[in-house]
């Protein structure tokens, strides 16, 4: 069990939350949900006791699986040892254990042979004799390979790190895990394990996710960070939304009558204070005073709008593959792929990271009509062509989208370069419809977060108004109001869309034909997720029966 007792968090004026009470079941899988800026990582740090609260007090237990978020704190360590160092004490006994034993057997005294005796019972409830095999078994979950569990966390790119981390914070069953964004870096294939792994877990899970469907999968209840405050919500994230919708008109409901009763006071008070009915006018500055005690606290939910819009058609036949191939260091990443792609369709790219999806989507843009940036087209090919249909004009939102927003000028100025003729007004509308209000649209690019760096893209994108979308990783740095605003945009669109994201919600309501990347081949698959899915699930069964009756 872990609880918050009258905990508030103040940064200057501005208040995140304020006095709240609440307690998190052993048994229960919790969200931290609201928009990015609410506080949710802040909670969590409160939670983990990385940061004391303004006022208030948390109680928790002494074992906690934490999702480290320093990714260079383990760098000297092997990747196994990592996981293991997951369980302190465990970890602790361990180092403490091989430092005696490594002493010359002259130099051993009997404290230090009762210190063993006393260490060995540590290791041993503590599962130190499975400890390496049990770590080995969260890293091949997680799709971190055998070849690079002895090898040092400085070796490792990025996203393995993440695995590693996450694996460590997993690690030794503790009576509370706290994740924060686990599910970033992780292919579908490591969420569908990692959900798997978490709805098994019979401790506090507390979690925050962009991933819908992950929370949904997961989650038995939904803490939100909004009015000030922290809610309990039963169920999972949809179930959070629905029951969120009617307690929020019934919130706003109660500060618009309380705002029109100050006003009908404050009028009676401005007609009578110097009157016969002055008595009456002080009376009604009492009440005044005692609703004002605190400001109305307000929703913090912003919800962006995205609506992808297209100046002309393209011809049937949009896209056109033949044979295209690509590898990295005479190791082939796409080998001769071809694919016909009709206008209107939306394609999903699925796979495990490093398949070659965004490979693929580079090798195909490097030509392509439209709105590319001079780098992207200089990107190197084996062999192959893309022929590009009639009035193709492409929109590409890259996996590294930030580095594609030039520095040293404002947002409004840089978004003015993609169509001169736009007024100043149109321009503020759009920034405004993706939530840079007012002196926002002035900010400084250089100045932008991940977040915001997406918006300004899509902000582009809708300017740009193209006939056919390459979207790699779009959903990153996104909070789920934004996600959710793409999701529907990209199902309302009329036309072309090439997606690569691990967004499972994304994939299953948009896509219309899945390229599935695995062992060096793509699977097409025209058709939705979920019957793609099926069909999966079914080959996989016919493989172990084949090979049954082949024996």
């Amino acid at each position: 069990m872990l609880s918050v007792n009258n905990i508030s968090m103040r940064y200057g004026p501005r208040i995140l939350f304020e006095d709240v009470t609440c307690t998190f079941f052993a048994g229960r899988r919790y969200a931290i949900t609201g928009p990015n800026g609410a506080g949710k990582s802040t909670l969590m740090k409160i939670l983990t006791g990385d940061i004391e609260p303004s006022k208030g007090t948390v109680s928790r237990p002494e074992k906690l699986g934490i999702l480290s978020q320093d990714h260079f704190a383990f760098d000297e360590y092997r990747v196994i040892d990592t996981v293991i160092m997951g369980n302190k004490s465990l970890w602790k006994a361990l180092q403490e254990r091989d430092a005696l034993y490594a002493k010359p057997h002259e130099q051993l005294t009997d404290a230090d042979g009762m210190r063993l005796g006393e260490l060995e019972g540590i290791v041993g409830e503590e599962g130190g004799y499975s400890a390496e095999a049990d770590a080995a078994l969260l890293l091949d979950g997680l799709d971190v390979e055998s070849s690079l569990h002895e090898r040092r966390m400085s070796e490792l790119q990025g996203g393995q790190k993440v695995r590693v981390l996450l694996a460590q914070a997993l690690f030794g069953s503790p009576p509370a895990l706290l994740l924060d964004e686990p599910t970033n870096h992780l292919d579908l294939d490591s969420v569908h394990w990692l959900q798997d792994y978490l709805c098994e877990y019979e401790g506090v899970l507390i979690v925050i996710s962009h991933d819908r469907h992950f929370l949904n999968s997961v989650c038995t209840h939904v803490a939100d960070i909004d009015y000030q405050t922290v809610i309990m919500y039963n169920g999972g994230y949809d179930d959070m939304v629905l029951a969120k919708t009617a307690i929020r008109s019934r919130i706003e409901s109660e500060n618009a009558q309380r705002e029109k009763k100050i006003a009908q006071l404050n009028e009676f008070i401005a007609r009578f204070s110097a009157g016969t009915r002055s008595a009456q006018a002080t009376s009604r500055k009492k009440e005044v005073e005692r609703l004002q005690t605190a400001d109305l606290a307000r929703s913090n939910i912003a919800r962006p709008y995205i609506r992808f819009q297209m100046d002309q058609h393209s011809g049937k036949h949009p896209i056109e593959i033949r044979s295209i191939a690509k590898s990295y260091d005479g190791v082939p990443v796409v080998q001769k792929f071809s694919a016909a792609v009709s206008r209107g369709e939306k394609i999903a790219l699925t796979g495990r990271n490093g398949a070659g999806k965004t490979t693929l989507l580079k090798s195909l843009i490097r030509s392509a009509p439209g709105f590319i940036d001079d780098s992207d087209r200089e990107f190197p090919v084996d062999g192959g062509e893309v022929l590009w249909g009639h009035n193709v004009a492409l929109g590409y939102f890259a996996q590294d989208h930030a580095e594609s927003i030039t520095k040293g000028t404002t947002v409004i100025e840089w978004l003015h370069q993609f169509n001169p003729q736009a007024s100043q007004e149109e321009l503020r509308g759009l920034l405004g419809q993706m939530l840079f209000s007012g002196d926002d649209a002035l900010k400084p690019t250089k100045a932008l977060s991940g977040g915001e760096s997406a918006r300004v893209i899509f902000c582009r994108l809708m300017l740009q108004k193209p006939n056919v979308l390459v979207l790699d990783e779009p959903t990153n740095h996104l909070d789920l109001e934004s996600i959710n605003a793409l999701n529907i945009a990209l199902q309302k669109y009329d036309g072309t869309v090439l997606l690569v994201t691990h967004d499972y919600d994304v994939i299953d309501e948009v896509a219309t034909r899945i390229w599935h990347f695995k062992g060096g081949k793509i699977d097409d698959f025209k058709g939705p997720y979920a019957e793609y899915m099926i069909q999966a699930a079914l080959l996989q069964e016919k493989g172990p029966q084949q090979a049954a009756r082949g024996r």
